[in-house]
């Protein structure tokens, strides 16, 4: 699946460069705008860079070479970890965010993970079903880490959802 086209959805689906850097900062700010009970923005090419140098972003380009979508993946002992899963606000709810995932759990099962985690703000309870759908169940809670602050006054906390490979 990833570096060839997607027959269904004609999307190309491959891992990161530095040069996707500028299209991913945009793509990412972007979809997570969102989320304005946090503080800042969602990344920055530092950001980037530091994932990049722990897990494996993958990138979604549409039949014109269009950056559209990404998820960051990352091999945490015998699991694997999926976050920053982002879509081009205008392409939301089109079914690109399936392909993206399917990639990520081939790639974890190919480095022998048998079990992929996400996390969901607590703020974000809209995105449960669709992880669902894509089969994760909730499976705990924890902290939120230390990447963005919250604003003054704003409680939220992660939410575990786990998949079988």
């Amino acid at each position: 699946m990833m570096g060839e086209a997607n027959s269904v959805t004609g999307l190309e689906v491959r891992v990161a460069t530095e040069q996707d850097g500028p299209g991913l900062v945009a793509l990412v700010n972007s979809a997570f705008a969102i989320e304005s009970f946090l503080e800042g923005t969602r990344t920055d090419d530092a950001g980037l860079i530091r994932m990049m140098e722990k897990g494996k972003i993958l990138v979604a380009l549409d039949g014109t070479g269009r950056l559209v979508g990404c998820v960051y993946t990352e091999i945490r002992g015998e699991r694997g970890y999926l976050g920053m899963l982002a879509i081009d606000p205008q392409r939301q709810g089109t079914g690109l965010a399936r392909p993206l995932v399917g990639a990520a759990e081939e790639q974890f099962r190919r480095m022998g993970c048998e079990t992929v985690d996400i996390t969901v703000l607590s703020l974000r309870a809209e995105l449960l079903p669709i992880y669902r759908r894509f089969g994760f169940q909730e499976t705990g809670t924890e902290e939120m880490g230390p990447t963005r602050s919250l604003k003054p006054g704003v409680e939220c906390h992660c939410i575990v959802m786990s998949k079988q490979l």
